[in-house]
């Protein structure tokens, strides 16, 4: 801060005096029959002498100014009191002249105490007429500054109450701060911690709010109604019927001082007052339900239970948000508009905002965990006037209204009552990951049954046999057979994966989900999940019975594009103070969750659910097949589907996004409906093909081991036309596991093996099927021959 020079004996002066002035207030309040004796004028010097002169420096609360990826669209705004601070150059010098004007014709001449206005006030307040307060434009600073740096409610209380203690304390600090700062300095600091009705504070905020316009471009009229209005910003409140009387009268009275000031001419004055007041301002909406667009909301919503999670802004939680509604920052947020957009609309185009059952997305960046889209077919609004009464009857009688279409719930991001959502098959990418990680490459073969029976011991239930053990079955019977992880994970095979999940350990599943993100948010799941033995009896979990989100599942197969880099969300780019600093808080914190080439393999068999093509083996079945047509990029996912349908899902990724989508009733999850996967599919791939188009095309990196894809590789002897279970046990014993397969027609006779699927070679321990031969395939004559067979239709989706 800059000391200006000053006249050492005026300074002296103006401290004996006011010492001398200081003993009058103080007596005049305690003892009025004595107030001028020469006791109270000695008490007084030797009272002001003690009292402190050194102010504390105060950092008023100013705006948090929150904005997209681009750093400059701006999505919301967070204040206590809504303020900006600006420099004194970049405010009007009529808004200079007009505060002078109405507070302190003697700013420039006095060294922080007008001696004659304290004289003045001191004999006018006592002879009965209208109270007169005499506090200079830096008394008024020292008071606010004393207040914003009060450490606790009574020193609040103490710098802001009528009484001659303050005054005299004011009194002092200001003498001292005129030695440590100039006049230019102090009005600024004045000018941007002012009120000025109406929830701004500070010049800059008031400028918009009145006028929507910056405070270097206020006019006269203008800058002398915000400075009329710091005396009693509610009395003199120019939207109110009663305040705008007085506003005009007190904004008038500004101007004529202005005028004798020398501040402005009679042209200038008389424009001024004839000048209209509007009645209106312009209200600033105040955290993520005044969004600028109301899509935007449960990210905003996001950042802000983010904001409040981080220790570093805090102790505690109420810590924080003052933080945030009072620091000052400048946020860039992870959102990025193009995906945000994208996904609304193509949330839209499925669903109305109207329906109970709601459509969910998440798009998170890998290799980064940045959020960048958040979206549903609700409207992020706390007013739940048109929401009908909860879908769940236990809800609905007891009055309980629904989240549609009004709603602040963290829907796609978990958190408060909501703990996520059964999302079904994409489970499965889990215990594929798991196998891979224990030496079971992506050409091990299981012969999955129409109906499984494992040794997980369940209750009784709908998948319950032999009257205590889970037996899975598929979601068609035509599912049963050979498969390997590509074929198995692409047809979602449920015969395939819980017995998969069975040779690895349903735990080291479970580890795999936790190490890739899933919460577990659910008493019982965390319960589960958490205890090793629960763990590994947990023979659904590859199912997809675990509550999980959106954002959860986005970023869980996020982490394979980012080569087994497991990225904690999060919904910020850059964090920076009002000095400029930059903050180290939010950027990406990434983990190993799995090697490099698991999570290659892993994307491989993950590309044949959604139509494209494995590099390393060959895709058979699939469950959202038009998906890679329309994207047109390399791209890997999973559907989901749970029992009955409640809730269908698809995820999908790219080299640079990840998009999960989850069709719920996130009001009653036992609910009756049945989720189409027509609703949910086309709303992610097409939120994909928008996000990546005009983008180049990204292939995805291969395992530097083939042994990860094919493993080790033995010959499958040959077993031709031997009886079967020679031709099984000359399998078994060449390091297979092997059992009786189809029949086929051969040249073998009837009865005997035709020989083994797959034939040549397999991987060490796999499956092999023998397959039983039904003779040779007898000649058609040209009368039998049947027309040709249709083509083979399309794979229709698959939940399970």
């Amino acid at each position: 801060m800059r000391r200006r020079d000053h006249n050492i004996f005026a300074n002296a002066t103006s401290l004996l005096i006011c010492g001398l002035l200081a003993g009058v207030v103080v007596a005049a309040a305690a003892f009025p029959a004595v107030a001028m004796s020469g006791l109270a004028a000695k008490a007084g010097g030797e009272t002001f002498a003690s009292l402190p002169s050194e102010l504390k420096a105060a950092t008023t609360p100013q705006i948090s100014r929150i904005f997209a990826a681009d750093n400059k669209t701006q999505i919301a705004v967070f204040y206590d009191e809504f303020r900006s601070e600006v420099p004194l150059k970049d405010i009007s010098k009529n808004m200079q002249n007009a505060i002078v004007a109405a507070e302190d014709h003697e700013f420039f001449a006095h060294n922080g105490v007008d001696l004659k206005g304290v004289a003045r006030a001191f004999v006018n307040n006592k002879s009965g007429k209208a109270q007169q307060g005499a506090s200079t434009l830096t008394m008024q600073y020292v008071r606010m500054s004393l207040a914003y740096s009060a450490t606790n409610p009574q020193e609040v209380v103490d710098a802001t109450k009528d009484s001659p203690k303050r005054k005299v304390t004011e009194m002092k600090y200001a003498m001292q701060v005129e030695k440590e700062l100039s006049k230019e300095q102090i009005l600024e600091h004045y000018l941007n911690q002012a009120p000025f009705g109406n929830s701004s504070y500070g010049v800059a905020a008031a400028a918009q709010v009145y006028f929507k316009k910056k405070p270097k471009d206020l006019s006269v009229a203008e800058s002398a109604l915000l400075a009329s209005m710091v005396k009693a910003p509610t009395a003199f409140n120019p939207t109110t019927a009663s305040g705008y009387p007085q506003a005009l009268d007190r904004r008038n009275y500004v101007i004529a001082d202005m005028l004798e000031l020398g501040y402005i001419t009679p042209a200038d004055a008389k424009k001024a007052t004839a000048t209209k007041i509007s009645r209106t301002v312009q209200n600033v909406g105040n955290g993520c339900v005044s969004v600028k667009t109301n899509s935007w909301g449960f990210f905003c919503d996001y950042f802000y239970r983010w904001w409040l999670g981080r220790d570093e802004f805090g102790a505690t939680t109420y810590d924080r948000e003052r933080r945030l509604k009072g620091g000052g920052y400048r946020i860039q947020t992870s959102l990025d508009i193009k995906a945000q957009n994208a996904a609304r609309a193509n949330i839209s185009d499925k669903i109305k905002d109207k329906d109970k059952n709601a459509l969910l997305l998440a798009a998170v960046q890998p290799g980064t965990g940045k959020v960048r889209a958040l979206a549903t077919n609700r409207k992020f609004k706390l007013d739940d006037s048109d929401n009908k009464l909860s879908s769940d009857p236990a809800k609905r009688k007891k009055k309980i209204k629904s989240t549609y279409p009004n709603t602040t719930n963290p829907l796609m991001t978990g958190g408060g009552d909501i703990d996520g959502y059964q999302a079904g098959s994409v489970f499965k990418m889990f215990t594929m990951v798991a196998a891979l990680e224990n030496g079971f490459p992506l050409a091990y073969s299981i012969n999955a049954p129409a109906k499984y029976i494992s040794k997980y011991i369940v209750g009784p239930g709908p998948s319950t046999c032999n009257g205590k053990y889970y037996c899975p079955s598929n979601a068609s019977a035509s599912e049963a057979g050979v498969f390997n992880m590509w074929t198995g994970f692409g047809a979602s095979v449920n015969t395939f994966f819980v017995p998969l999940q069975e040779r690895v350990g349903a735990e080291k599943v479970v580890d795999v989900a936790k190490r890739f993100g899933v919460q577990f948010r659910s008493q019982q799941d965390y319960d589960y999940a958490n205890d090793k033995a629960s763990a590994h009896q947990w023979g659904a979990f590859t199912l997809g019975v675990s509550a999980s989100t959106p954002l959860d599942m986005a970023n869980a197969y996020a982490t394979l594009a980012g080569d087994g880099m497991y990225c904690t969300p999060t919904p910020v780019e850059q964090i920076t103070t009002m000095s400029g600093e930059k903050l180290d808080v939010g950027k990406p914190h990434c983990t190993r969750a799995t090697s490099p080439d698991v999570a290659r393999a892993a994307i491989d068999a993950a590309r044949c659910p959604v139509g494209d093509q494995a590099q390393l083996g060959t895709c058979k079945g699939r469950t959202a097949p038009a998906a890679r047509s329309i994207i047109k990029h390399p791209i890997y996912g999973k559907t989901g589907t749970t029992d009955h349908d409640k809730t269908a899902s698809l995820i999908i990724g790219s080299s640079s996004l990840a998009v999960a989508g989850y069709l719920v009733n996130p009001d009653w999850q036992n609910h009756t409906d049945r989720m189409e996967h027509s609703i949910v599919n086309p709303a992610v791939w097409e939120t994909m093909r928008d996000y990546l188009k005009g983008t180049p095309k990204v292939q995805f990196k291969k395992p530097g081991s083939k042994k990860i894809s094919i493993g080790d590789q033995r010959s499958i002897p040959g077993v031709e036309c031997s009886p079967i279970d020679s031709a099984i046990s000359r399998v078994e014993n060449a390091g297979f596991n092997a059992s009786r397969g189809q029949e086929v027609e051969s040249n073998c006779p009837k009865g005997t093996a035709a020989g083994t699927n797959p034939s040549g070679k397999t991987i060490k321990n796999g499956y092999v099927s023998i397959e039983v031969s039904a003779g040779p395939k007898k000649e058609e004559k040209p009368d039998d021959k049947k027309p040709d067979d249709k083509p083979d239709e399309p794979d229709r989706p698959r939940g399970r």
